[in-house]
């Protein structure tokens, strides 16, 4: 009796070990092969564990939770059809191959099943996708859907037009073109389709992954469903200099590109753009627009797309906003740090500043944020708890004070004036209108008059703060900052003591040193005037 219990005992022990381990073994076999398909596949697949609208597997009609969808063409396959899918139907092609490499058209490419909600029928103009099945068929180039029954021949060969983002998309046809003439050592693009259209303005978007509320990955599908996936690059993987030499196969001066990210990814491709007039590509040069990821996003608040994206608005919308917005300049300054002392051999440290430059109570700030999210920089992906961190480092300086009696450890030169400094903790340089996540700093309270600020005026205007409670006070608008000037070149001396430093967010601790910041170039950007807060229309009107 006794070895009979100890038998079911260690039986009833080991039973759910071993189906735990058969299941392991099952999931992570399954995993592996699932990766192996990915990989050597031409479609983008990517896996989900639950969809977020009713989904049905394009191989066995069956109704699924979870599986793999392509980022691409919007397949969708279950598990277990996966490798079937995956070699039944092909994804659509970035370049056209063999004879259609001639053509200037392409046929539809139809998807069948799991259209878009509220789409309609471009024959009967009736509800798609109503029935809780596998049914009807969207083109994966103009997003055109049709139903089952609507579906005849000619719709299955006649030329698809790319819809409402023609005027966007790089054609397949057209790469094909190009790839050839390249071969043939030729480079009269001009007489290609579409390069001769008019109205053609071609986006290449560049998304950041990493940036505030990691959005990046889910637009860059969304992207790729609506454009030519050659169209679209995640910066993570590579560098904006690489992907804007696509430009140079692009009509000159017509090419438009959308940065997905916060301010930094701006500036990363922005000085790649520099990098393009100093190789003599000048004419290739695009205009920027962006679509803000970030903490901040001052920059983006300033050109009229907002103070940040959480997918209120439709990327259908987005794309109409781009092909809407108007060409501005943007100033671009030289921010040169030169240390101090007699025996320093140290090249100069050189920035590039596109919205603010800052000494004081702000810059102490992004320097305990970056250092708390370098040590954990899991805990940073959401743009409110990145600004809860900022408040409780602003909160701690207004008891500390670490900045205090700026104006006795710095001199400030405007235009080569000396400026008599009163009591203040920092001083900041501006040259957008937009400062701290959204504070017009400049401004203030707007019960005082001051000449306008601009951003492709080539001026800086120079304010200073009493501390980190007086900058929280400027945001409410219940005070105005010490407003010491605007000017073209400004000179700052820090002559003693290590002080908090940052251009653009980015910060460092600074020693003793001279700050000289210049004019260095303008950019092209893109203003969309539909995102004006009324503080905007105010200042527009005065």
């Amino acid at each position: 009796a006794d070895w009979r219990l100890a038998l079911w005992t260690l039986f009833s022990v080991l039973l759910p070990v071993l189906i735990t381990a058969w299941c392991s073994f099952q999931r992570s076999r399954r995993q592996l092969l699932i990766r192996d398909i990915f990989r050597k596949s031409k479609h983008d697949w990517h896996y989900t564990d639950l969809f977020g609208q009713p989904s049905y597997c394009c191989v066995c009609a069956q109704h699924m939770l979870r599986g793999a969808f392509c980022g691409c063409c919007g397949l969708r396959a279950s598990e277990r059809c996966l490798k079937k899918a995956d070699q039944r139907f092909v994804c659509k092609e970035i370049m056209t191959r063999g004879a259609g490499a001639a053509q200037s058209s392409i046929p539809h490419h139809w998807v069948r099943g799991n259209v878009p909600l509220c789409s309609c029928c471009v024959v009967c103009r009736q509800q798609c996708g109503t029935q809780p099945k596998l049914c009807d068929y969207r083109c994966a180039w103009c997003q055109y859907t049709v139903h089952d029954e609507c579906m005849v021949d000619s719709l299955k060969t006649e030329e698809c037009t790319f819809g409402e983002f023609k005027d966007l998309i790089i054609p397949p046809y057209y790469l094909s073109a190009i790839n050839q003439m390249r071969k043939d050592k030729k480079t009269d693009y001009e007489k290609v389709v579409p390069y001769c259209r008019k109205h053609w303005m071609p986006v290449i978007v560049l998304a950041n992954t990493r940036s505030g509320n990691n959005m990046g990955e889910t637009l860059l599908g969304e992207f790729k469903m609506l454009l030519n996936p050659v169209q679209v690059f995640d910066l993570s993987k590579i560098a904006p200099a690489k992907a804007l030499q696509l430009c140079t196969l692009l009509p000159c001066n017509a090419v438009r590109v959308l940065v997905c990210g916060g301010d930094g990814t701006v500036g990363w491709v922005l000085d790649a753009i520099d990098e393009m007039k100093i190789k003599g590509q000048e004419r290739y040069i695009p205009q920027v627009a962006i679509l803000p990821l970030g903490t901040g996003n001052d920059l983006s608040n300033t050109l009229g797309w907002g103070a940040g994206y959480a997918g209120e608005v439709p990327v259908e919308q987005i794309l109409r906003n781009v092909m809407e917005a108007d060409g501005i300049k943007l100033d671009r300054w030289k921010v040169q740090v030169t240390n101090k002392g007699y025996y320093n051999l140290r090249k100069p440290k050189v920035f590039t500043m596109n919205n603010y430059f800052s000494i004081g109570p702000d810059a102490l700030m992004a320097l305990n944020f970056h250092a708390h999210r370098e040590k954990t920089p899991s805990l940073f992906s959401s743009r409110i708890i990145n600004k809860a961190v900022y408040f409780f480092y602003g909160t701690k300086d207004c008891l500390v004070q670490e900045c205090k009696d700026l104006n006795k450890k710095v001199e400030l030169e405007l235009d080569g004036e000396r400026i008599e400094l009163p009591n203040l903790e920092g001083i900041i340089v501006l040259n957008i209108g937009y400062w701290g996540g959204g504070c017009r700093l400049w401004e203030g309270m707007g019960d005082e008059p001051y000449p306008l600020a601009r951003h492709d005026d080539g001026l800086l205007e120079v304010v200073g703060v009493h501390g980190s409670f007086h900058c929280a006070q400027i945001q409410v608008k219940l005070a105005n900052p010490v407003r010491l000037g605007q000017a073209h070149t400004v000179r700052l001396i820090l002559k003693s003591s290590k002080m908090p430093m940052q251009v653009d967010g980015e910060p460092w601790a600074q020693g003793p040193c001279t700050v000289t910041i210049t004019h260095k170039t303008h950019a092209l950007m893109l203003y969309h005037s539909g995102e004006q807060t009324d503080d905007d229309a105010s200042s527009l009107s005065e």
